[in-house]
C-alpha cells in the first residue's frame, strides 16, 4: 500500500507499521491497516489494536500539521505456542496443553518432552500424543487450543486373595474325568482310587496370597502394591484344621468329600451292595454310595450325593447333593408323556452314563455318557451327551425344559421323533426380578429427584440454631438414599447384563448332526428343523433364533 510499509525489527521478533504521511493516497483507519496485515506474509504475528489506532491517530495529527516525517509504529510481536500442564489429583495421569502461537516457534516432539521434564512428568508418557499435539499445532490457526491426554501412571494391582484348593475330586468331577486303561479305552466302572476318604485324608489347602504389582506416578514414584487378604478358612462339617499347618484341612471323618461355593465337608456315608426287596428303602441323613443296582419301585433319599455303581430301573431317587450313575438308568412313560417311573431329583447336578425314560429334576446340570430318550429334564444349567470335551452322544424324543446350552452329537433321530428344548423358564424368571428392579429404580429416582429440589431450598434458608439438628438429619437420609439409588443402579446393571448373557449362553449344538423333528424355544421364538442338517449350532442373535453351520 502506496505509503504504508510492514517490516521486522532487527531482533525478528516485532513488527512495525512506518507511515509517510506525503505518500498515502487512500483514506486509512484501523479496518484497512488490519486487512492490509491479514493480506500480508506478516499475518499470523499477534496485533497490538491500541498501537494501530495509536498510529491512525499520529497520521491524522500529521496531516493536520503537514508533517512528512516518516511516522514508526510497533504494532505487533511473534509469540511462541504456549504450553500448560495440568497433573491429575491422584498423579497417575497429565494433560498438556497447547495453545498456538502467533509466528513463533513451532513445537517439536523433542521440545514438548523436555518441558514435560521441567513440570517433572518422566514417565508414561505418550509419543503418540506428542507427535499428534505437534501435528495439530503445525496445521492451526494463531490461538488455537489442544488437549491431549499424554502420560499415564500405572496404578498399583492389589495381590488375590489366598485361594482354596481343594486335593480330592467330588464324586461327580471323578464320574466326568474317569482313569483312563491303557491308551484308547476308558473304564466307566473305575471312580478314582476310591470314592470316599478315610480319616486324615488332605481335603483341602489355603493357597496364600500373592504380593500384587507395584505401580507408579508420571513423576516416576512407585505406588506400593498391596497384598491379598487371606479368606477365612473354616472347616465344614466331618473336617479340621491340621494342627502342623493351619493352612490344610483334613477329614475328621471317613465319607465323602464334598466342596462347593468355597466350602469342604465330609459327608457320612452309607455303603450298600444294593437297593431291593431285601435291603428295603433307604433313607439317609448323608451320602449313600451303592454298589450294585437300583431295582424296580425302589427309593433313595439321601441329603447328599447319591452315586450308583450300577444300574437303576424304574426307581426313584432324591439327592441333597449330586445323582450319579456310573451305569445305566430306565424308566416307562405312560402313553400322554405325563407319568415316569424312573424319578431324579437332585439339588445339585444329575449324571447317568445312559438313560431312557426318565424324569430329571435338578439344580445343576445333566450330563449324560452315551445316550438319552424319551425322558423329560428340567434343570438350571447346561444339558450335555458324550464327553465334557468332545459330546458325541445321542439325545431324542426328550422334551427338555434348562437354562443354558444343550450339546450332543446327534439331536434328534430319523424318525423325526420330537426333541423339543424350552430355555423361556429361566428368562421369564430374569424378566420377572429386572422387572422388579426397574420399577423400584423408578420410584426412588423420582423421590431422590424431589428430596434433591427440597434439601436444595431448605440448605439455602436461614436454619435456626435448634432446628440445625433436624436438617443434619435430613441430609444425612437424603444421602443414604443417594448411595441407596447408585446401589440400585448398579444393580440394574448386573442384572441387565445377567440378561444379555442369558441370551448368549443359551444355543443348542449338535456336533455330528441335526434331524428333522427338533424344535427350540424361548417364549414366542421358536426355530424349527424342517430337515436333515449336518453338524450345526443354533443360537439365539438380535431376538432370533439364528441356524450356524459348524465347520
Amino acid at each position: 500500500m502506496l505509503g504504508i510499509t510492514l517490516k521486522v525489527d532487527e531482533t525478528d521478533q516485532y513488527l512495525d507499521l512506518d507511515i509517510t504521511p506525503d505518500l498515502v493516497q487512500e483514506k486509512i483507519d484501523a479496518g484497512v491497516i488490519h486487512e492490509f496485515i491479514q493480506k500480508s506474509e506478516f499475518k499470523h504475528f499477534f496485533i497490538f489494536d491500541e498501537n494501530i489506532i495509536g498510529a491512525i491517530n499520529s497520521y491524522k495529527s500529521a496531516k493536520k500539521n503537514n508533517i512528512s516525517e516518516v511516522l514508526e509504529n510497533r504494532i505487533g510481536e511473534r509469540r511462541d505456542t504456549q504450553i500448560k500442564c495440568k497433573i491429575v489429583e491422584d498423579q497417575l495421569s497429565a494433560y498438556l496443553t497447547l495453545i498456538a502461537g502467533y509466528a513463533g516457534k513451532l513445537p517439536t516432539v523433542k521440545s514438548l518432552k523436555e518441558e514435560l521434564n521441567t513440570f517433572g512428568i518422566k514417565r508414561g508418557i505418550s509419543s503418540k500424543g506428542l507427535t499428534s499435539l505437534v501435528k495439530k499445532c503445525t496445521q492451526a490457526l494463531p490461538g488455537d487450543v489442544f488437549e491431549e491426554l499424554i502420560a499415564k501412571g500405572l496404578p498399583a494391582k492389589v495381590g488375590k486373595s489366598s485361594q482354596l484348593k481343594p486335593l480330592v475330586l467330588n464324586a461327580l468331577d471323578r464320574i466326568l474325568k474317569p482313569q483312563t486303561v491303557g491308551s484308547a479305552r476308558v473304564d466307566m466302572r473305575n471312580l478314582g482310587s476310591i470314592i470316599c476318604v478315610q480319616k486324615g485324608t488332605e481335603l483341602l489347602r489355603r493357597m496364600p496370597p500373592t504380593k500384587g504389582r507395584n505401580g507408579y506416578t508420571v513423576s516416576g514414584d512407585i505406588i506400593d502394591a498391596k497384598s491379598g487378604e487371606w479368606v477365612k478358612f473354616r472347616p465344614g462339617e466331618g473336617t479340621v484344621i491340621s494342627d502342623g499347618d493351619e493352612n490344610l484341612l483334613l477329614a475328621d471323618i471317613s465319607g465323602m468329600p464334598k466342596f462347593k461355593d468355597q466350602k469342604m465337608w465330609v459327608d457320612d456315608i452309607f455303603i450298600c451292595k444294593g437297593v431291593n426287596v431285601g435291603t428295603g428303602n433307604v433313607e439317609y441323613d448323608g451320602s449313600v454310595l451303592v454298589n450294585g443296582d437300583v431295582t424296580e419301585k425302589m427309593e433313595i433319599y439321601a441329603t447328599g450325593d447319591v452315586t450308583v455303581n450300577g444300574f437303576v430301573e424304574s426307581a426313584t431317587i432324591h439327592a441333597g447333593g449330586d445323582i450319579i450313575i456310573t451305569e445305566g438308568a430306565m424308566g416307562k412313560v405312560n402313553d400322554s408323556a405325563t407319568e415316569y417311573s424312573t424319578s431324579l431329583t437332585s439339588k445339585g447336578s444329575v449324571h447317568v452314563q445312559h438313560g431312557q425314560g426318565l424324569d430329571i429334576n435338578c439344580n445343576g446340570n445333566v450330563t449324560v455318557g452315551r445316550q438319552l430318550a424319551y425322558s423329560r429334564i428340567n434343570c438350571r444349567g447346561k444339558v450335555t451327551v458324550g464327553a465334557l470335551d468332545k459330546p458325541n452322544g445321542n439325545i431324542f424324543a426328550c422334551t427338555i425344559k434348562c437354562q443354558d446350552a444343550v450339546t450332543a452329537g446327534t439331536l434328534g433321530a430319523v424318525s423325526g421323533s420330537n426333541l423339543s428344548i424350552d430355555f423361556s423358564e429361566g428368562f421369564n424368571t430374569l424378566l420377572e426380578r429386572k422387572d422388579t428392579l426397574d420399577e423400584l429404580l423408578k420410584k426412588i429416582k423420582q423421590n431422590n429427584t424431589r428430596h434433591f429440589e427440597r434439601m436444595n431450598i431448605i440448605n439455602s434458608k436461614f436454619i435456626p440454631h435448634d432446628m440445625q439438628g433436624r436438617v443434619d438429619d435430613a441430609n444425612q437420609l437424603y444421602e443414604n438414599e443417594t448411595q441407596l439409588l447408585q446401589w440400585l443402579e448398579s444393580k440394574a446393571k448386573e442384572m441387565n447384563d445377567t440378561k444379555e448373557k442369558y441370551q448368549t449362553d443359551i444355543q443348542l449344538i449338535g456336533n455330528k448332526r441335526v434331524y428333522p423333528g427338533v424344535v427350540v424355544k424361548l417364549n414366542n421364538r421358536t426355530w424349527r428343523a424342517e430337515r436333515e442338517y449336518d453338524r450345526a449350532k443354533i443360537c439365539f442373535k438380535d431376538h432370533q433364533w439364528h441356524f450356524e453351520p459348524l465347520t
